[in-house]
């Protein structure tokens, strides 16, 4: 996806991405093949009306470990705001690409039928501009869960970090398909806005 390059440039504009001699003309100067991450967070926090549609049919997501969840109030709005830390990746500015790991994941729960379904292990691809995940803890089964837009997003970069707000997030048909089937709902649609994300790397 092409608005992930706008990270890159930020970061390379602050010579993250870039060797100690960037900005300084060299015949042998070139950019590092890619930039390792140590930590970060990376934070959801559901639209309007997705929590409250979710609550009013039994649905309650649920943050595991080390991941969590907090409940907001704000004009008039109930949301939950999910945090997921970041635990490596690597990240290439020419050609784009690289991932993202976390810990951490949602569990949906069906409270009048007891029926759940649980994604975890999220990993971002910038080459693919969307966040994957393990469905019910099998490795084997990691399936595209959400889209990601950095179309509208506010970038800033630091000397070891590039904090990224305002990433749109919106359910893959897959995603759609595996919550509605198991959960026995229709509220799950291809391209629905789920909420916003925001994130911290380090490196």
């Amino acid at each position: 996806m092409r608005v992930f390059r706008r990270l890159a440039v930020t970061a390379a504009a602050a010579g993250l991405l870039l060797g100690p001699a960037a900005g300084i003309a060299s015949a042998g100067a070139r950019p590092a093949a890619s930039v390792h991450l140590t930590g970060g967070t990376t934070a959801v926090t559901t639209a309007s009306g997705i929590a409250v549609a979710l609550f009013k049919n039994g649905i309650v997501p649920v943050a595991t470990l080390p991941g969590r969840e907090t409940v907001k109030y704000r004009h008039g709005q109930v949301g939950v705001k999910f945090a997921f830390p970041v635990t490596g990746g690597k990240v290439s500015l020419s050609p784009l690409g690289g991932f993202i790991t976390h810990s951490g994941g949602i569990l949906f729960i069906d409270l009048s039928t007891g029926k759940q379904i649980k994604v975890s292990d999220f990993v971002i691809s910038l080459t693919h501009g969307n966040l994957t995940g393990i469905v019910n803890g099998n490795p084997k089964e990691r399936v595209a869960l959400f889209n990601l837009s950095l179309a509208h997003a506010t970038l800033k970069a630091g000397r070891h970090s590039v904090q990224a707000s305002g990433i749109v997030v919106t359910l893959t048909k897959t995603a759609a398909g595996a919550l509605d089937s198991t959960l026995g709902t229709s509220l799950f649609t291809p391209g629905l806005k789920l909420g916003t994300a925001s994130t911290v790397l380090r490196f």
